[in-house]
């Protein structure tokens, strides 16, 4: 038996909770649309595309699928079962990504209240890592994470890690000298140029020496030695269409927030995938899917966290 959101005081605090998922470049590209006290919406908000690096929408999708994801985590911390469809309506409405109605009651489980709590915990982290390997049931738990959201999670071994941060390196370059790309960039990296994108304190470093295991914004202010061994790992999706990144986005936000429970850190390191979207190329098809996110994990120091969009923005009404 569904609930009436008119009925349930916390709306806000769904899309707040919704609100605070990670996004390509901070540009969280979402809207929330509260429809008959039965559902909330989850519209793509296209202001917010970067239309350069991203002109299949590939990346928006994958932002509001982990918005999607913590709109379901807070429905299901709230006692209730979130009821899910995804693109409800293509062909009328494409920019209705999802449809959410909260449905019959149920006990909260403690894994569900933990990861709901680590919501505003979750960073982005472009620091130096600690040479310290992840544990094996680490790792494990967030291919789990992955599988549990209809993707899967491949770690790379020491020679795919290699060849992985040389093809970044050659897309960052070939991007370096993409004008279009380079001022798209800089709209939502340039210090004081909005309130959200990517603060400069976020930027991470220069690496002290190549391949680098971070994206470059062009604007690091000093330098510093990475890890020696960055420890990668590539989310895949069985199919390459709009329903798929939007579970690859689902499935990225259930790895963060698993990897934040065992306090480790994450940052994304996907240059050749945006140039491979960018220049229309053929998709690297892995034999276990399409590459959507490549994941650098370790353990590394506190980062602060990056602007959020007010809710009340948030809502269309």
């Amino acid at each position: 038996m569904s609930v009436s959101l008119a009925a349930e005081p916390g709306t806000r605090r769904l899309l707040e909770a919704a609100g605070r998922a990670p996004s390509v470049l901070n540009t969280q590209p979402w809207r929330f649309r509260v429809v008959h006290g039965e559902f909330v919406e989850v519209l793509a908000d296209r202001d917010r595309r970067l239309r350069v690096s991203d002109p299949r929408g590939r990346n928006l999708h994958v932002s509001c699928g982990a918005a999607l994801f913590n709109l379901r985590l807070a429905m299901r911390t709230a006692g209730h079962r979130p009821m899910v469809w995804l693109l409800p309506s293509p062909e009328e409405e494409p920019d209705l990504l999802a449809a959410v109605r909260m449905g019959a009651e149920l006990p909260v489980p403690a894994e569900h209240r933990e990861l709901y709590d680590l919501i505003p915990v979750r960073r982005t982290n472009r620091l130096p890592f600690y040479d310290r390997a992840l544990p094996r049931p680490v790792m494990a738990e967030l291919r789990l994470a992955a599988a549990r959201e209809g993707a899967a999670l491949l770690p790379l071994d020491r020679h795919a890690t290699s060849d992985t941060l040389g093809y970044a390196a050659v897309a960052e370059d070939e991007l370096a000298g993409d004008h279009d790309y380079r001022a798209e960039l800089a709209a939502w990296t340039m210090p004081g140029a909005r309130y959200d994108g990517v603060p400069g304190h976020a930027h991470g470093p220069h690496a002290l020496r190549d391949p680098s295991p971070i994206r470059d914004f062009g604007r690091q202010e000093y330098t510093a030695r990475f890890e020696e061994r960055p420890q990668l790992a590539v989310l895949v999706t069985a199919g390459d269409r709009p329903a798929d990144w939007l579970r690859a986005g689902q499935a990225l936000q259930r790895v963060l927030l698993v990897a934040a429970r065992h306090d480790v850190s994450a940052s994304l390191l996907n240059q050749s995938l945006d140039l491979r979207d960018m220049r229309g190329r053929r998709d690297p098809h892995h034999r276990r899917g399409h590459p959507q996110a490549v994941i650098r994990f370790g353990y590394g120091p506190y980062v602060p966290g990056t602007p959020r969009r007010p809710a009340a923005e948030l809502e269309l009404r």
